[in-house]
């Protein structure tokens, strides 16, 4: 694929002829842009598995429930098409709010259960919002396959439940957790870190392998192994406070990794997954254990 070969489309309308000349598998990258290595990976599996290359860049502003986060989310699309077009993609779809919901918008996606724990309970109507603007792109771009990271771990479960009630002809392809050499997880959120809340956040994912540890040691009480979790996290945030950081453990889970429900005793596969605040960044991290 030439380097040179990346169209930018902002117009919809201009899009939706397009598509309807295009022949091939279609893989679809939907991101909020400052893409990282992360995105990158799903790219370039899309880039590996399907014929074109689609890339949605898009900060949907109907899943922030914070003003100030959805203001304060990294911005940079001159760096962003830099990226992508080293990295073969052929299309980038970047709309305007105004193009995305035309006055008078009035229809919502919601996926009741799975929605519901987690980052539901923390971030009301944020999975309305994911779930509404997946489905527009998924309309728009007709994919064959669509790439999601597992760092975003009830999205996907929320997307999956999406595609499979509303019969959509496409296949979720969820690509692993792309991570920093010491753990962290790769998000766009990460450049607000300070530098005293960069060197703590590597705690979330020492978390998750000490929980980790503790089922491969064949420690099965879920409640034990959170309460360990949450100190662990909580001895590195007294260490930053003293330096000046304010942090809190907004949650961490063992869950059901298909239902989300809450597990008591581990006895398969489960979902180990956590939301921690470090100043005005919330982290947020997971890890699969297989039964």
């Amino acid at each position: 694929m030439p380097a040179n070969s990346l169209r930018v489309i902002h117009d919809l309308t201009e899009w939706h002829q397009l598509r309807q000349s295009l022949t091939g598998t279609v893989g679809l990258v939907p991101t909020m842009g400052f893409l990282h290595e992360g995105h990158l990976s799903l790219v370039r599996a899309a880039r590996q598995q399907t014929d074109i290359v689609v890339v949605w860049i898009f900060v949907n502003p109907t899943q922030f429930g914070d003003p100030a986060d959805f203001a304060a989310y990294p911005q940079n699309m001159a760096q962003d098409l830099a990226l992508l077009q080293a990295e073969g993609v052929d299309y980038v779809l970047a709309p305007t709010p105004e193009a995305v919901y035309p006055p008078g918008f009035q229809t919502e996606v919601q996926v009741r259960q799975v929605s519901a724990p987690l980052e539901g309970a923390f971030r009301p109507g944020h999975f309305t919002g994911v779930a509404t603007v997946v489905a527009k792109l998924f309309n728009l771009v007709w994919p064959h396959k669509a790439y999601f990271g597992q760092k975003d771990a009830q999205q996907v479960v929320v997307l999956r439940q999406m595609v499979k009630d509303l019969n959509y002809p496409l296949e979720m392809v969820v690509c692993p957790t792309m991570r920093e050499a010491d753990g962290l997880a790769m998000s766009s959120r990460n450049v607000r870190l300070s530098s005293v809340e960069r060197t703590a956040a590597p705690v979330l994912y020492q978390a998750l392998q000490l929980a980790q540890q503790q089922l491969t040691a064949g420690q099965r009480q879920a409640a034990s192994i959170k309460t360990q979790m949450r100190a662990l996290i909580e001895a590195e945030l007294q260490t930053a406070q003293t330096l000046g950081v304010t942090g809190k453990v907004e949650y961490v889970s063992l869950a059901h990794p298909q239902t989300l429900e809450e597990l008591e005793t581990v006895e398969g596969s489960a979902l180990i997954s956590l939301a921690v605040h470090l100043g005005q960044v919330r982290l947020i991290d997971n890890l699969l254990i297989e039964a």
